[in-house]
């Protein structure tokens, strides 16, 4: 693997169809900004580990797991994970994780699957994390199909190829002795899709208050780095009225359904920055009884977007008015005040940035470049969300394969030489604890959070 200088430095963005591409999954533009430069304290230790005759056979050993990972991909993907419903899966990856050397792993209260890998002491703890569950409900049909060189099934990318990459690395790790200076956690977490809301990632980091930084592995190309945590609220907004006979009671009482209606129009209406991103939808709606009766309640539910707090909660006071001002409105025109409309928050991801200039981030610029991959930074809803708005470290990466299909029954992901991204994404995670007699750790260690 080639040494490069300790000055590289490495465009970050391309055109978002480059993003496209390469498999990035499609949730925000490529994050523009002045090139990563990678230190040389980096550069040194990159250089020393990759050039480790016991790294360079470790790698290897990844190569060499490769088939072996795609059975267990197959395996894991059909055992369905909806969200809230993750416990088989679970279940499966506890029993491989123990059969490869974390004996002392277990399934936490939040159904997240935990292990720990320690190192020699004194270094970082570094938590690496993939998502149990999918979009998908239970029931689907998640048999995988291979055709034309990919293997098909819902969920099989988006994240069941993170979950198989940690437990290779697991294996290759315990197969060829390489003991790190810091602890490896190794979590395959729940909650990260739909109204999950982040509750498996929530939890570890409300229950370990000692992690030091995080590398969660999703689907994405080759050099994709995620750095930028987009935050987002969830809404399920209900509007209750008296209802009544269609000819009967009309002009008599106000309609859910038309002040549902009344609300979409105005929050269709609101204006949102382009930069920072800040975007919003009625994502779902519902509600009345039968096409002749005055709709008695009416639901609707609203996503709310951006990559900076302040204009989310802008955004989010404006769309929430409109919902005050249409249900007045609808009562209006008809002089009473029997409508009323009652607000939930059902999905809270915080957001924030790791900054480009931190060593983690570097760490996966450096990675690449020996990789052969020139670095995207880039932003979006993931379970690094929970890290970084707390101010500890963390990117997303890519563990190798190219996906579409994501969200999707025609899911797909082509395995050709996908143990090349495992490899590459392994030289970054191994950087960051550092490899006794080979490689310092460069991740920092944080004072411990309080509760």
């Amino acid at each position: 693997m080639p040494r490069l200088p300790s000055a590289l430095r490495l465009a970050p963005f391309v055109l978002a169809a480059l993003c496209a591409a390469q498999g990035v999954r499609a949730q925000h533009p490529p994050v523009a900004q002045p090139p990563v430069v990678v230190g040389p304290e980096v550069d040194k230790a990159y250089a020393q580990l990759l050039a480790s005759p016991r790294i360079q056979k470790l790698m290897e050993a990844v190569k060499a797991d490769h088939e072996r990972a795609v059975e267990d991909l197959k395996a894991l993907t059909e055992i369905e994970s909806p969200p809230f419903k993750e416990q088989k899966r679970a279940e499966a990856v506890l029993a491989r994780m123990k059969a490869l050397g974390l004996t002392h792993a277990k399934i936490d209260a939040e159904g997240n699957v935990v292990g720990l890998r320690k190192g020699t002491g004194n270094g970082p703890k570094l938590l690496v994390s993939a998502h149990l569950d999918t979009v998908f409900p239970a029931g689907t049909d998640v048999k995988v199909r291979e055709q034309d060189g990919r293997l098909h099934a819902p969920g099989i990318a988006d994240d069941t190829r993170g979950v198989t990459v940690l437990l290779s690395w697991l294996k290759v790790l315990n197969d060829q002795k390489i003991q790190t200076v810091g602890d490896l956690m190794f979590v395959a977490n729940v909650g990260e899709e739909e109204l999950g809301n982040l509750r498996g990632m929530k939890a570890i980091f409300r229950d370990h208050l000692d992690i030091d930084g995080m590398v969660g592995l999703e689907p994405s190309g080759p050099g994709a780095v995620l750095i930028l945590a987009t935050a987002s609220h969830r809404y399920e907004v209900t509007f209750q009225g008296p209802g009544g006979h269609s000819f009967g009671a009309f002009g008599q009482v106000p309609s859910a359904i038309h002040g549902m209606g009344r609300a979409i129009a105005r929050i269709a209406d609101v204006r949102t920055p382009s930069f920072p991103k800040t975007t919003f939808t009625v994502g779902t709606v519902g509600g009345g009884t039968s096409v002749n009766t005055i709709a008695p309640d009416a639901r609707m539910a609203i996503d709310i977007r951006s990559d900076d707090m302040a204009s989310l909660l802008d955004a989010e006071k404006k769309i929430l008015a409109a919902v005050d001002e249409a249900v007045a409105e609808e009562n209006r025109r008809w002089n009473v005040n029997t409508l009323s409309a009652s607000i939930k928050l059902i999905g809270d991801r915080p957001g924030g940035r790791t900054p480009p200039d931190s060593v983690i981030v570097e760490a996966a610029v450096r990675s690449n470049a020996a990789f052969g991959h020139k670095t995207l930074l880039r932003g979006g809803s993931t379970d690094a969300n929970v890290p970084i708005s707390l101010g500890v470290p963390a990117i997303v990466i890519g563990g190798g394969g190219r996906a579409s299909g994501f969200h999707s029954l025609s899911e797909s992901i082509d395995m050709t030489d996908a143990w090349k991204g495992a490899q590459n994404s392994l030289a970054t995670v191994l950087g960051l604890v550092g490899v006794q007699g080979v490689s310092p750790a460069l991740l920092p260690k944080r004072a411990a959070r309080t509760k």
